[in-house]
């Protein structure tokens, strides 16, 4: 079946990475009418523009401005403004990705009033439902008519939950569409020198996890690894919100921020944040997406979580799930930087084609 009017949806940053190939893709297609809409579940005016800008896309068509919240009051709250929008714009198909709040409000809200829905990035799973990502991304695929995956791994979990495979079409990673259209612009970008780094002599690291920041002792850890971390090489951690507060909150801040080694900057647009894992020893993250950035640009990454839910990202690429233990950190850390080198494997269909091949499904 071919659609002609299709809603895109974008929650949260990583989102519009995902969503910005696909609209680019589709655009190709004349007779289609795109409607892209933010909730407004990550806003700030100055990210946002930036992150608009930066990757090419046209600003929203609807915002909903939904605001942060507890992680019912903003399901509930996406779900209340999306409702007016389907019945206003009445489009023959809702596209979300990933697996934030808004994925699976703007889901549950099509689904309900008889919309098909094109899951992206659909079959992953870490299988620890105490983690509210892994919630979305099991009930959102449960609900949709098309199941995008990025990974082998994806397809062999649908099809063990029952999916029909004429619903799964495995088509590759729209994050890496993003990644090799905008590459040659990050590494045009002054970021490293502004930032006071040299290429391959840094660390790169990102931290946010409830997991590893909301409780005290875990996040006090955290720091003290980094610490000896910034001993091997200066530490480049662009900040967190969630994670500044915590510092805050337990009196940590100006610490972290004072220690030798390690430099705090606030969060980066998408370019300058790719120059800085483009440019990285290594990367120390709790991050999906950086898991497969840093898989395709062949940059070793220790993964501080117990589990993940791209397990591609190990088996064709560069990346080690450790947890949060402070020693294996630190061990995984030392040969990574010794392991370093020009070739590595990428998984099968990272190739920066995903988005022209989801097009083709839906629109053909």
């Amino acid at each position: 079946m071919s659609y002609r009017r299709i809603v895109h949806v974008v929650g949260a940053r990583p989102n519009y990475m995902k969503i910005a190939p696909l609209y680019r893709a589709m655009e190709e297609y004349s007779a289609l009418e795109q409607i892209l809409v933010h909730t407004g579940q990550h806003y700030s005016p100055e990210m946002s523009t930036h992150f608009f800008d930066e990757l090419g896309m046209p600003r929203p068509d609807v915002n909903l401005d939904v605001g942060p919240g507890s992680h019912a009051v903003q399901t509930a709250r996406i779900m209340e403004a999306f409702e007016p929008v389907l019945l206003d714009r009445k489009p023959d198909l809702v596209v979300v990705v990933g697996d934030v709040n808004s994925t699976i409000a703007c889901a549950l809200d099509a689904k309900k009033l008889d919309i098909p829905i094109a899951h992206v990035e659909a079959g992953l799973r870490s299988f620890d439902m105490r983690m509210p990502e892994e919630v979305n991304r099991v009930l959102t695929d449960r609900i949709s008519d098309y199941l995008f995956t990025t990974e082998a791994s994806g397809n062999e979990n649908l099809a063990k939950e029952g999916v029909p495979d004429s619903m799964v079409h495995f088509v590759g990673n729209v994050m890496i569409d993003s990644l090799v259209t905008h590459l040659p612009k990050a590494m045009a970008r002054p970021t490293l020198e502004t930032l006071g780094v040299s290429d391959g002599e840094y660390l790169l690291v990102t931290i946010h996890r409830p997991s590893n920041v909301d409780d005290q002792a875990t996040l006090r850890s955290l720091i003290d690894t980094l610490r000896e971390a910034a001993e091997r090489k200066p530490v480049l951690i662009p900040l967190h919100p969630r994670t500044r507060s915590n510092l805050e909150k337990f009196g940590w801040l100006e610490d972290v921020m004072s220690a030798p080694g390690i430099r705090i900057c606030d969060p980066l647009g998408y370019l300058d944040f790719l120059r800085c894992q483009r440019g990285a020893a290594a990367i120390l993250t709790d991050s999906g997406g950086i898991q497969e950035e840093s898989t395709y640009l062949g940059i070793p990454c220790v993964t501080m979580r117990d589990n993940t839910e791209r397990p591609a990202t190990i088996t064709h690429g560069t990346n080690r799930l450790i947890g949060n233990d402070r020693s294996q950190i630190l061990a995984a850390l030392d040969t990574a930087l010794g392991t370093r080198s020009g070739a590595h494997p990428v998984p099968p269909l990272w190739d920066g084609k995903a988005a022209e091949r989801i097009a083709s499904v839906l629109l053909s």
